[in-house]
């Protein structure tokens, strides 16, 4: 006698449309013609696309000066432990060949600096940041506490680190006058960063609030003094310390620093002419084998001069019209084929 086995019902799937595959259901059916046609016009779109990218960002201006030896001097002074503490400046005189029309950006680019550390990434105290709970340090591990245990804020290792070379770009006019390019220090971080990620706790007096605490190991005053000229530019939401906590991928990267003031002589840009970096030297980077540099750059409705976007369309584009002709080629041999059999 043959035995039915016994099934557990309850293990079933439900008796609906969807878990029994009963909805309505519509397969494409392409013709050759018509795929083709997605192909050709897919292809044709990237392709022209990427040219106008392309085009577009080699319309851009740049200029990209280091000055790692340069300041080789104010290097060695620095980085000495026992010099630490003395200020340090180099002029970098260049001449700019082309007017930089329009809006022009001034980057501070690191060769070498590891911002994807794991390790880096996690030190650092959100809620802090955030405004919520400013002695929050246990994340920030080793840079929590300072020795005789004074909580540091902003915490972390991100913060400790920050870029703090100060720079200043200087015009000459002619051989008796020398102009200081004006700059402005806000309007450099994404709206989300400035008004969602990071906020000062709600108080007019940050001083009092921060109290109690201590700055960072490498910093050279608090966080509530990072920019003694505009109260709205102070504390968590000072936006050189927000560029530079939004970390990068690669080792070599370049962050916003400061934009063109478009006033009196720099109403449509940088004029050509004789300019020179003035540099106050604090980051220091011989340690790790690194370097620094300042770019000069004009953007333009995508952004800067990379090419990357540019080529992947160009590349997509040329890709897709040569899988476009070979399916062409393809149906047409088959086609005729078929015509011959007949």
């Amino acid at each position: 006698m043959k035995v039915m086995p016994q099934y557990n019902l309850s293990r079933l799937p439900e008796n609906t449309a969807l878990k029994q595959q009963k909805l309505p259901a519509h397969q494409l059916n392409l013709s050759a013609s018509a795929v083709l046609s997605i192909f050709f016009a897919t292809g044709g779109f990237c392709l022209c696309m990427g040219i106008v990218l392309l085009l577009s960002a080699k319309s851009t201006k740049e200029l990209e000066i280091n000055y790692t030896s340069i300041c080789a001097n104010c290097a060695q002074l620095r980085e000495n432990s026992s010099n630490f503490d003395k200020e340090c400046t180099c002029s970098v005189p260049f001449y700019l060949l082309d007017k930089m029309e329009g809006n022009v950006y001034m980057y501070y680019k690191l060769y070498g600096f590891h911002q994807n550390l794991y390790r880096y990434i996690l030190s650092r105290s959100n809620s802090q940041l955030l405004g919520k709970d400013i002695w929050d340090v246990k994340d920030c591990s080793p840079f929590q506490v300072s020795q005789d245990g004074t909580p540091i804020i902003p915490c972390g290792a991100i913060a400790n680190s920050i870029f703090n070379d100060t720079i200043t770009l200087s015009y000459n006019l002619n051989s008796s006058i020398n102009i200081k390019v004006p700059m402005l220090k806000t309007g450099l971080t994404w709206w989300t960063d400035k008004y969602v990620k990071f906020r000062n706790p709600r108080t007019s007096d940050l001083a009092s609030v921060f109290a109690g605490s201590t700055k960072p190991l490498h910093w050279t005053r608090p966080v509530y003094e990072l920019d003694t000229d505009d109260p709205g530019n102070n504390g968590f939401v000072n936006e050189d310390l927000i560029v530079w906590m939004r970390t990068a991928a690669f080792p070599t990267f370049k962050k916003l620093y400061r934009r063109l003031n478009r006033v009196n002589y720099f109403v449509e840009g940088l004029p050509a002419g004789n300019y020179s970096f003035n540099i106050s030297y604090n980051f220091p980077v011989t340690a790790f084998q690194g370097e620094k540099s300042v770019v000069l750059s004009t953007l333009t409705w995508i952004g800067g001069g990379g090419l990357f976007l540019g080529l992947t369309y160009t590349v997509t584009g040329a890709l897709t019209l040569l899988a476009s002709f070979a399916i062409l080629a393809i149906h047409l041999m088959l086609k005729r084929t078929k015509r011959n059999f007949l």
